[in-house]
C-alpha cells in the first residue's frame, strides 16, 4: 500500500466551514451531536498542537455548557481528502471517565440516496474494557444495516495508552485493526465502495452520565494516516 494521507499534526490547519483547509471543525452535513457543542477554531479552539500531538479538549465553557472538538477531512462541497478503498488509521490516548463518547470514523461522500459509515472506534467512558466497532448503511427510506463487535482490548492494555486503531476496506471486506493486530471483519455493503473521508472527535454522551464527566477531559492524537490500495 501507498501513503495517501500523512497528518502528524505538527501543525493544525483547520477552519469552521472551508474551503481551502485540511480540516474542518463541524460534520460537513451539519448534523453535530452528542452532549457537547462542536466549537469553531478560534479564542475558545477545543483544539492545541503540544509536542507533536493533537490534543482535543472537551470542558465547559463560561455559561456552563459542554464543548468539544471534531475534525472532518472535506467540506460541505465535497473538497479534502477522501478515497476509495485502503488502510486508514489513528494513534491516540482516549480519555477515561463516565461520559465521554471518542471516536474514529469513516462516511462515503455520496450521501444521495444512503449514509455509509464506518465507525473504526467507538469508546465509551463507562466501559473502559475495550471499544465498539460498527459499520452502517442509513438509507434515506428508513431501512438501516448494521454490524456491531465488541473489541474488549482493554483488560491488559490501556485507553489511557497509545494505540493504533485501523481500518481496511476492499471491494469485498472490511476489516478491523487494534495495534495493527487483526480484529474481526465483515462483509463490503455496495454502499461503502465509494470514496470514505475521516472523522474524528471527542464527543459526550448526550445523558445522566454527563454530568459525571471528567472537566476538562483530553483525547490526544498523535496522527492519522490513509494508505491506497495499489
Amino acid at each position: 500500500m501507498r501513503l495517501s494521507f500523512d497528518e502528524d499534526f505538527s501543525t493544525l490547519d483547520v477552519s469552521s466551514w472551508g474551503p481551502g483547509t485540511r480540516w474542518i471543525a463541524h460534520t460537513p452535513w451539519s448534523g453535530d451531536f452528542g452532549g457537547a457543542r462542536f466549537a469553531n477554531p478560534g479564542e475558545r479552539s477545543p483544539f492545541r498542537i503540544e509536542d507533536g500531538t493533537l490534543r482535543i479538549e472537551a470542558k465547559r465553557d463560561p455559561e456552563g455548557d459542554w464543548q468539544s472538538g471534531l475534525l472532518a477531512s472535506v467540506d460541505p462541497d465535497g473538497n479534502g481528502f477522501s478515497q476509495q478503498y485502503g488502510y486508514f488509521e489513528m494513534r491516540a490516548q482516549l480519555p477515561e471517565g463516565p461520559g465521554v463518547w471518542p471516536a474514529f470514523w469513516l462516511i462515503g461522500k455520496d450521501r444521495s440516496k444512503a449514509t455509509a459509515e464506518i465507525d473504526v472506534i467507538e469508546f465509551y467512558g463507562d466501559k473502559p474494557d475495550g471499544y465498539s466497532s460498527v459499520v452502517h448503511v442509513w438509507h434515506r427510506d428508513g431501512r438501516h444495516y448494521s454490524r456491531f463487535h465488541r473489541n474488549a482490548v482493554f483488560v491488559e492494555a490501556s485507553p489511557g495508552a497509545f494505540h493504533t486503531y485501523g481500518v481496511k476496506v476492499d471491494r469485498n471486506w472490511i476489516r478491523f485493526y487494534f495495534d495493527r493486530e487483526f480484529i474481526w471483519k465483515t462483509e463490503t455493503q455496495p454502499e461503502h465502495r465509494q470514496p470514505l473521508y475521516i472523522l474524528l472527535n471527542l464527543a459526550l454522551v448526550d445523558g445522566p452520565t454527563r454530568d459525571a464527566t471528567p472537566d476538562p477531559s483530553y483525547m490526544i492524537v498523535d496522527h492519522v494516516r490513509a494508505y491506497r490500495l495499489d
